[in-house]
């Protein structure tokens, strides 16, 4: 995943994503997949490509990725902490832990801390309601977290 390409390059190597998606049926989501795959996130120079591929406004493209939460906008850090915002977490101490490990980073949602090591992202559910609160850490889930394990979490996502 290359993160400082000119825009020309960018545009090369989404054309392929493109190009190779475009006949699928209800191809703008895994158009959308591929090219975070490939980018890390989805730049905003591609949302004029894949409309006109398409044959759909930018605003259309636009809409649809703000919509869904896994896609970025810009690069993410090296690891991606995503807190469980849903209500069952919420009402087994979630808030608490969102605002110990927002503390422990020094970041809020949807930010980077300043060395690149950690985003911070709200999910709506990580399906471990049994054991809430709830984080997923690079894909791998943790559960009934509390500020000891908010702790440990951090710890490891800063490696």
């Amino acid at each position: 995943m290359s993160l400082h390409l000119g825009s020309d390059a960018i545009a090369v190597r989404a054309g392929v994503i493109i190009d190779t998606m475009k006949s699928m049926e209800g191809p703008l989501l895994p158009i959308l997949h591929g090219i975070q795959e490939e980018f890390g996130y989805v730049p905003q120079d591609t949302l004029p490509l894949i409309a006109k591929a398409l044959n759909l406004s930018r605003a259309e493209v636009h809409g649809v990725m703000t919509f869904y939460h896994d896609y970025r906008d810009h690069p993410a850090g090296r690891h991606v902490l995503k807190l469980c915002r849903a209500e069952a977490c919420q009402s087994m101490g979630g808030d608490q832990l969102a605002e110990r490990v927002k503390q422990l980073l020094g970041i809020d949602f949807h930010q980077t801390t300043l060395d690149g090591s950690v985003t911070l992202e709200p999910v709506y559910c990580l399906g471990l309601c049994a054991c809430a609160p709830a984080a997923m850490l690079d894909g791998e889930l943790h559960g009934r977290l509390d500020d000891e394990g908010a702790e440990e979490l951090v710890r490891e996502a800063r490696q």
